[in-house]
């Protein structure tokens, strides 16, 4: 019997496909797409989430990251990170250097979907293979989830994001996040030649209406459009529980705050690795306390930021108020990294 059925592809399930591996365990993932995925993303890896990549002997290429820089017109705050830089990476560059990591390490993929999950005391079944164990990875809308009743009703503020790249030489070498009233663009470089630019906003319109709203970034940035519109949304996912009998959640299945904080990557991998160790170690059920204690920074941080960003006027007083306390900013950037 296979040990670990991994459902989704995706950085976070490729990530507890090579942990389970190094473990020792036989392992499958199940994934409908082709290597290499691209996804909606800001493409900024925490410090944090580029040590947890070379744990795994993952060492992708990409533009080195010092720190978080929030920009609203004139005001501006920055933190450079404490110790290790972070990393810009385009989203199919770290899933093709996971992938070539996984399959290294004897991990099968095949493709399909998970589809019903059948459980019985001592197995489980999805896409046709039963196993001892299910990781359910597969995404911001988790299908697993969805199937065995985890989700709980959408949040009332919901929150959309959309990306492009630009060739252009970046600028900077900090994740800069633009405010406006009603959301955020944020800006990553992610090669010498090219930035990746993400919108993020209550408000559902097209992109370029959205950096609109940034009218210095709009005009850096003019004429030099590289790649299609991905959007993704709604941001914001409640989960009940992250263990459900012989299933366990990890990455943005596992339940999602927003992308504000810039910690998706970082939490994904961290998640997945300690949902194995806890398979490992014979005790599934510690994960969901191993979840709530990785997490827990994240999303009281992250909390914050959003309530305080949901009225325009509370919004514009986040970059003003950031710039007059560096300490205060500087702490809040370090402990997410």
């Amino acid at each position: 019997m296979i040990d670990v059925l991994v459902a989704g592809g995706g950085p976070a399930g490729l990530a507890a496909a090579v942990h389970s591996a190094l473990a020792g365990l036989e392992t499958v993932v199940v994934e409908p797409r082709t290597a290499p995925v691209d996804k909606a993303c800001g493409e900024g890896v925490m410090p944090s989430g580029v040590a947890a990549l070379r744990a795994l002997g993952v060492e992708p290429t990409g533009r080195e990251l010092l720190g978080i820089r929030y920009v609203d017109g004139a005001a501006r705050a920055e933190a450079p990170f404490r110790g290790d830089s972070g990393l810009g990476i385009r989203r199919t560059a770290l899933h093709a250097a996971l992938h070539r990591r996984a399959l290294g390490l004897g991990v099968r993929i095949v493709s399909g979907k998970a589809g019903e999950v059948r459980q019985t005391t001592d197995s489980v079944t999805a896409a046709g293979l039963t196993a001892r164990w299910l990781i359910a990875a597969d995404g911001l809308h988790s299908a697993v989830r969805r199937g065995l009743g985890l989700e709980l009703p959408s949040a009332a503020h919901r929150r959309y994001g959309l990306r492009r790249h630009y060739r252009v030489e970046p600028w900077t070498d900090f994740v800069e996040v633009h405010w406006s009233g009603t959301g955020e663009a944020y800006v990553t470089p992610v090669a010498d030649d090219l930035v990746g630019v993400a919108v993020l906003s209550r408000v559902r319109r097209g992109y370029d209406e959205h950096l609109a709203d940034f009218p210095a970034l709009t005009a850096s940035l003019r004429g030099t459009a590289a790649t299609e519109v991905r959007g993704a949304g709604p941001l914001r996912q409640r989960v009940r529980r992250r263990v459900a009998g012989r299933v366990l959640l990890v990455g943005d299945a596992a339940g999602y705050v927003d992308a504000l904080t810039g910690e998706g990557i970082a939490l994904g991998l961290a998640t997945a690795g300690a949902a194995v160790r806890c398979l490992a170690a014979g005790r599934a059920e510690d994960y969901e306390r191993q979840w709530s204690l990785l997490t827990r920074r994240h999303r009281l941080l992250t909390g914050a930021l959003l309530t305080a960003s949901r009225r325009p006027g509370t919004a514009r007083l986040i970059v003003p108020l950031a710039s007059r306390m560096p300490p205060v900013f500087a702490a809040a950037v370090r402990a997410l990294q």
